[in-house]
């Protein structure tokens, strides 16, 4: 699992600075001011040897120590961002770009750590659920395309047009779907939706009689209502690596937790609903 992880990984950095050495726009976007452009080219060749080959490297070859070298290179590259932002107040994207990489990466290190079932308490479950929602939404539909925006200079209001109703209408659905999952999560799971925070039984009603994952569907749609809304394709690329991360890594780790809990119960739920596609024919019993 953690080397397909890697493997992904790899890709995108090389993919990354492809981008930056094809695309003027693209570069420009990840600059901040008053550094110059040759201090940012610099780190080629530390990202390439100290993230992208140890990542490739760690997919063929199982060592802790590649993970926690990546880790750290991450760790070192966010801290110079972060300062770097709040020097000259600029360069939002590269910064949150490298936060999200350190997370990324120190999840792939202690993710056997992380998982724990969820407190029994309904309150308590449904205050947790409510911190989880606005947080999330907060930043990842309001500040990260912000950022993403802002970066691209298209941080404008959108033109009343026909996409921002399709987008409106689009982004209300996916809201409500994620939202009529957490409820399920909370009442029938009793633990909350984070797999960080898991339920303590296997959620089956509501949405999850038809699709496996329904709070993954609410947030790609999400992402893709914001995009068209602004019609925005780095915004859309956004979602588009989310859904990506999210189907080659975080599943397959949630889903291994799963069946170490629930076992042919869950099994037998993965047999029957798909991932990604919702289906009548599929409801699970």
């Amino acid at each position: 699992m953690k080397e397909t992880a890697y493997i992904l990984q790899a890709a995108l950095i090389s993919a990354w600075w492809v981008g930056l050495a094809s695309s003027q726009i693209f570069f420009a976007a990840f600059q901040f001011d008053e550094i110059p452009p040759t201090a940012f080219r610099a780190f080629f060749a530390p990202d390439i040897i100290l993230i992208a080959a140890l990542s490739a490297a760690r997919a063929y070859h199982k060592n802790a120590a590649f993970e926690y070298v990546i880790l750290g290179a991450f760790g070192y590259a966010s801290l110079y961002c972060v300062n770097a932002t709040v020097l000259t107040a600029s360069g939002y994207l590269p910064t949150a770009l490298m936060l999200l990489g350190l997370a990324y990466n120190a999840f792939l290190c202690f993710n056997n750590s992380l998982f724990r079932a969820s407190s029994t308490n309904l309150t308590r479950n449904v205050v947790k659920t409510l911190i989880q929602i606005v947080c999330i939404w907060v930043l990842a539909l309001i500040g990260i395309p912000y950022v993403i925006l802002d970066a691209f200079d298209a941080l404008a209001l959108p033109n009343f047009g026909i996409w921002l109703y399709v987008g409106a209408f689009l982004f209300t659905c996916c809201s409500a779907l994620g939202l009529s999952s957490s409820y399920f999560m909370v009442r029938d799971g009793a633990g909350t939706p984070l797999p960080l925070d898991q339920t303590n039984n296997l959620v089956v009603t509501g949405p999850y009689q038809y699709v496996r994952n329904p709070m993954a569907i609410a947030g790609v749609g999400q992402g893709l209502a914001i995009a068209i809304v602004f019609q925005s394709i780095p915004i859309l690329m956004y979602s588009f690596l989310g859904a990506l991360v999210w189907h080659l890594v975080v599943r397959p780790i949630e889903e291994r937790d799963m069946v170490q809990r629930f076992g042919d119960s869950y099994l037998l739920y993965r047999q029957r609903v798909s991932c990604w596609i919702p289906s009548l024919r599929q409801r699970a019993t």
